[in-house]
C-alpha cells in the first residue's frame, strides 16, 4: 500500500539516475556495477541511492516490468469502497492475493485501487471473484482499452 510521501529534493545525481533507468536495466552478472559505472557511481552508491529514492517516496518501486498481455496473461485496474472501518482488514486480505501487483488508497469514494496481473485473461475474474468473496465488498474492473507509454524525465 502506497501513500503520498512528502516532496523530496533531488540532486543532480538522483536525476540522472531516475532518467536514464528508465531507458533500461543491465542484464548481466552485477547490473547494478554496470548501470552505476554508465553513471559515475560504485555498485554499492547506486544501490544506496535507490533504496533512499525508494523510501523517501521518490520512487514507489524499482523493478522489471513485464508485458503480460503478450506473454498469454493480462492486467486490470481495480477498485473498491471500502468503509474507513474495514480498510486495514480489507487491505491485508486483497494484497494476500499473489496476483495483486500494488495496492493505492485514494480519498475518494472508491478509495482502495490496485493492479491484478494474472497469467490468463480469465485469471483477472477468478481473482477478483476471490476477493470478493474474501471481503464481501464488489471488486470494479477497469480493463485497459489501449496502451500507453508516458516517459517521465526530470531535469538534470
Amino acid at each position: 500500500m502506497s501513500r503520498p510521501a512528502a516532496p523530496v529534493a533531488l540532486d543532480d545525481t538522483d536525476r540522472r539516475i531516475l532518467n536514464a533507468l528508465q531507458e533500461g536495466f543491465p542484464l548481466s552478472p552485477r547490473p547494478f556495477a554496470e548501470a552505476g559505472e554508465a553513471l559515475g557511481l560504485s555498485e554499492d552508491a547506486l544501490i544506496a541511492r535507490l533504496a533512499r529514492l525508494r523510501e523517501t517516496g521518490a520512487i514507489t518501486r524499482f523493478g522489471p516490468f513485464f508485458d503480460a498481455a503478450a506473454m498469454g496473461g493480462a492486467f486490470c485496474l481495480c477498485a473498491m469502497a471500502v468503509p474507513a472501518d474495514r480498510f486495514e482488514t480489507v487491505m491485508t486480505e486483497v494484497n494476500a492475493q499473489p496476483e495483486v501487483a500494488h495496492n493505492y488508497e485514494r480519498a475518494h469514494r472508491l478509495n482502495m485501487w490496485f493492479v491484478l496481473a494474472t497469467e490468463t485473461p480469465e485469471g483477472i475474474t477468478q481473482t477478483a471473484r476471490r476477493i470478493e468473496e474474501a471481503t464481501g465488498l464488489p471488486v470494479l474492473l477497469f480493463p485497459k482499452l489501449e496502451e500507453f507509454f508516458i516517459g517521465f524525465r526530470v531535469a538534470a
